[in-house]
């Protein structure tokens, strides 16, 4: 579905599925659930899922001959992280804003994980005291301009690679690459699992997926606690990826599950569940997952599974999709294990 757009590889190949044996049989041994690792796709900064959305959003930013990615996120943002990154192995400047996304008072949550390693990959940094909204923000569009006034060629990236006109094709391409995957392990996911925020990730997997009926099998766990935001912002940005590639169906709204119960108690503040959840799998699998994404996300599975949402014998396609530098700023929590 992607010949025709240019793709510029980012990315070691395609991402390794494995079975997590000892958390199924944990859970009661009746579902059998697997994990696509997106956090281990890149050698870029650790990697992660918006790795692959660059890989369809770089070429743009070569031909327009930009010489500035200019991005945004919170200050523990793997997304800016791993804009960075790309802009390093490019040969790019970049500029990233960090706003004050979420309300976490640990003393070293500005030094470490993603924002350190946005430091040593060479990034300008602007700190902006402002709080979390998945929208297109001012801030952003003053850093664009800024960079214009002092003579740079910037190009605009917005939060989580999501509302940009090539933002859902990564994930497009993620289906296809489960398919032959499936094809060569000989099996069929019955559901596939992602963690939800600013949509693009999870649209492009329901546009994907919508090729073999699939569209409503991808589970979205609302990370955001902002669902209606985010449930408006996938839907908009599945609709325009259909329409890009061709798809020749219809998106419609009942396309986009989202599951809003884990987001508590707010954007990048674990719970006590989501917690239990890190500590559950990490102990299971060796998997280590974050606070923010892939902890929710994680907690939303076990519990999908505990009260039975699957029927017996699924098949659950877990996607890691990165984020995990992030847990070294909440190091206080995790102090103790």
């Amino acid at each position: 579905m992607l010949e025709k757009f240019e793709r510029y590889p980012l990315m070691f190949g395609p991402t390794p599925i494995e079975k997590l044996n000892r958390l199924s049989a944990y859970l009661g041994g009746n579902i059998e659930l697997y994990a696509k690792r997106e956090d281990c796709n890149s050698g870029l900064a650790f990697g992660g899922n918006k790795i692959r959305k660059l890989e369809y959003i770089i070429p743009d930013a070569i031909a327009s001959q930009a010489d500035t990615l200019v991005s945004i996120g919170g200050v523990q943002s793997n997304h800016t992280r791993q804009v960075a990154a790309v802009a390093a192995k490019l040969g790019m400047k970049c500029r990233l804003v960090q706003e004050s996304w979420v309300p976490f008072p640990d003393a070293v949550y500005d030094r470490v994980g993603n924002i350190l390693m946005s430091r040593v990959l060479g990034a300008e940094i602007e700190f902006v005291d402002e709080g979390f909204d998945i929208g297109i923000r001012e801030s952003w569009e003053r850093a664009l301009e800024d960079v214009k006034a002092k003579g740079g060629k910037p190009y605009a990236i917005p939060a989580g690679a999501s509302v940009h006109k090539y933002g859902g094709l990564g994930y497009v391409g993620f289906a296809e690459e489960v398919r032959e995957q499936e094809t060569r392990m000989g099996i069929r996911f019955d559901y596939i699992i992602v963690c939800t925020v600013t949509g693009s990730t999870h649209a492009g997997m329901l546009v994907g997926f919508a090729k073999d009926g699939r569209a409503r099998n991808v589970i979205g766990i609302d990370a955001s606690a902002t669902p209606e935001q985010t449930r408006a912002q996938v839907l908009a940005i599945a609709q325009h990826t259909a329409r890009l590639i061709g798809l020749g169906q219809e998106i419609t709204a009942d396309d986009v599950v989202l599951k809003e119960e884990y987001a508590y108690p707010a954007y990048g503040i674990p719970s006590e569940e989501t917690n239990a959840a890190i500590r559950l799998c990490a102990r299971m699998e060796g998997m280590m997952t974050d606070p923010v994404y892939e902890g929710k996300s994680m907690q939303g599975l076990i519990d999908l599974v505990r009260q039975g949402f699957f029927p017996e014998g699924s098949k659950v396609l877990y996607a890691h999709l990165g984020g995990v530098p992030a847990i070294n700023a909440y190091s206080y929590i995790y102090r103790n294990g």
